[in-house]
């Protein structure tokens, strides 16, 4: 079930469920995602599997389906022969995809919003850059880079571009220029560490690119430790006085030499009042959480 109300409205009468990892939903279920293109491949070559993947979110109680865009590019797909008008085509499918999962996921019938997620230049590298950010390309040259796909995904009517895992504020100053006037909504969330962007500039200072854009309609972080959310939540409620995104990992730590996730959990649905009551109203988790914690949230959240 989609709907006629706003996602900005939704955030101002309280707390909206995002979903889990989508690309660990989709590992559970059996997919190779060892592809430079990541969940994007599966654009191409299954894409019932990626509406899968969001129903099971949705049916799991997320009201917010992140579409499967993270790593998809017109310079991606061209290494693998789709010239830019498939490219262009399975970028607005990834938005489809998520549509279809909303209309169709069972369960009791709420609004549903799909985001289109607009990862890093870094995430198009496949190269793990994205947690590093400062790529030595200038902010005029990001936003060449952002344009064309963000005009694509804006055409494909989402209901707000997730513009994610963004690492340093450069980026960040990118992709605002090219949301502003694209006539989307969109939310900042940058992935942190310690206080301070992956680049290293303080999250204070991130924060408040988002406080000048009207375009904006949340603003925090993703991809993070649940430690470092518990920190930047407060911080972007006080820079910004916009409701705050907040969609951590597990807590795991991933080992790239063994090619393995190490390590205890930390995210747990318990977690979620302390952002709530910080200024949190879009929750949910990334890597390494899944359906059953996006469940936990949305009870914990419905007070049910």
């Amino acid at each position: 079930m989609s709907t006629t109300e706003s996602l900005a409205a939704a955030l101002a009468d309280g707390p909206v469920v995002l979903d889990g990892g989508l690309s660990n939903q989709l590992a559970a279920a059996g997919h190779d995602l060892s592809d430079a293109l990541w969940s994007a491949r599966l654009l191409a070559d299954e894409p019932e599997a990626v509406t899968a993947a969001h129903r099971a979110y949705f049916e799991a109680g997320a009201d917010v389906a992140i579409t499967a865009s993270y790593q998809a590019t017109f310079e991606g797909f061209a290494r693998r022969g789709a010239g830019r008008e498939r490219a262009a085509e399975l970028m607005a499918l990834s938005v489809r995809c998520a549509r279809t999962a909303a209309e169709g996921a069972a369960g009791p019938r709420r609004p549903r919003w799909v985001a289109a997620s607009v990862g890093p230049y870094g995430a198009m590298l496949a190269d793990g850059s994205e947690y590093r950010g400062r790529y030595g390309l200038s902010v005029a040259e990001l936003e060449r880079f952002h344009r064309p796909r963000l005009e694509v995904l804006a055409a494909a009517a989402p209901d707000v571009l997730a513009l994610e895992t963004i690492p340093d504020t450069d980026e960040a100053e990118a992709l605002l220029r090219v949301v502003s006037g694209l006539g989307v909504p969109a939310w900042l969330s940058y992935s942190a560490a310690g206080g301070r962007t992956r680049a290293g500039q303080p999250l204070e200072d991130a924060f408040a690119l988002a406080a000048r854009a009207d375009e904006v309609i949340a603003v925090g972080v993703n991809c993070c430790t649940p430690e470092d959310a518990d920190h930047a939540v407060a911080v972007a409620a006080r820079v910004t006085d916009k409701p705050v995104v907040v969609y951590p990992n597990s807590g795991e730590r991933w080992d790239a030499r063994a090619r393995a996730w190490t390590g205890e959990p930390t995210f747990s649905a318990s977690r979620v009042t302390g952002w709530r009551d910080a200024g949190a109203r879009l929750i949910g988790g990334c890597c390494r959480v899944g359906p059953d914690t996006i469940t936990s949230i949305a009870r914990t959240l419905r007070g049910s």
